[in-house]
């Protein structure tokens, strides 16, 4: 199996970097291409991987191509890779708002095309990807590109109607938590932790209580009750939490993530 990635940013490294990790691929068939030289350069001192400038190189040396660049570089990217024989590859897209069936008039021609919405944690073999493929896609595909993607994270089918959220609740959210995690670490150095205890203890009060709602099937209201004693200090800090409308913003953000991402 070879695969190819067309940008080499953020996602992208991370997606290799899990996919070389788990042992899904190995770097000798991946090939990545990107328009600044020095980021190629980079990822292949630590990746190993081959590289190139020409996305057309990368398309026709993949099985499974990556379109791993932001979303206003889709256009231009697929004019120059969609005169290749694209008829036994796998195109998987990152990016919001672009449609199966406006991807489909890009390429101008029936092609494979697995509409995905990845997010960061992918970079520590924790990521979240949502994925929807088109009519084109056979069951056989979508397990291959599946089993790939576990080498940095979890997969979930969801039909396109539902992408956009996605986005929202997935692909976005990580900087919702981060901004959670920073808040609670500063108001701990407020009173006094070391900011480096302060991170480390907000951040694994957020990894365990995640891992809480995954494992145990419990609602994260229940989950919330069992730590709310009557006349306690977490009650009190929730009182604040919902005095202050934290369920709002938090709503409201994801509703907006949600809007952005219809329009892009």
């Amino acid at each position: 199996m070879k695969i190819g990635f067309t940008g080499c940013g953020n996602m992208g490294s991370a997606m290799m970097r899990g996919i070389i990790a788990s042992g899904k691929c190995p770097a000798e068939n991946i090939m990545a291409s990107d328009m600044v030289a020095e980021v190629l350069k980079s990822r292949k001192e630590e990746l190993g991987i081959l590289t190139t400038t020409d996305n057309r190189e990368a398309a026709e040396f993949a099985q499974i191509l990556f379109l791993s660049i932001k979303p206003q570089y889709y256009e231009e990217v697929i004019a120059q890779i969609r005169t290749i024989d694209l008829q036994d590859k796998i195109i998987v897209t990152i990016a919001p708002g672009k449609t199966l069936k406006w991807l489909k008039e890009q390429f101008g021609k029936e092609v494979k095309i697995i509409r995905t919405m990845p997010n960061t944690p992918a970079m520590v073999g924790e990521g979240m990807m949502g994925m929807c493929p088109n009519e084109n896609v056979t069951d056989e595909d979508l397990r291959l590109v599946r089993d790939v993607c576990s080498g940095f994270g979890k997969t979930e089918l969801v039909g396109e109607n539902l992408m956009d959220v996605v986005t929202a609740v997935s692909g976005s959210s990580p900087a919702y938590v981060f901004m959670f995690i920073e808040a609670m670490a500063d108001a701990a150095v407020a009173d006094g932790m070391p900011r480096d205890k302060a991170y480390r203890f907000a951040a694994q009060a957020v990894l365990g209580s995640a891992k809480m709602v995954l494992e145990t099937g419990k609602h994260p209201g229940e989950l919330k009750d069992m730590v709310c004693s009557p006349g306690g200090t977490t009650i009190e800090a929730v009182r604040v939490l919902e005095e202050k409308g934290m369920r709002s913003a938090v709503f409201e953000a994801v509703k907006a993530c949600v809007r952005k991402s219809k329009g892009m």
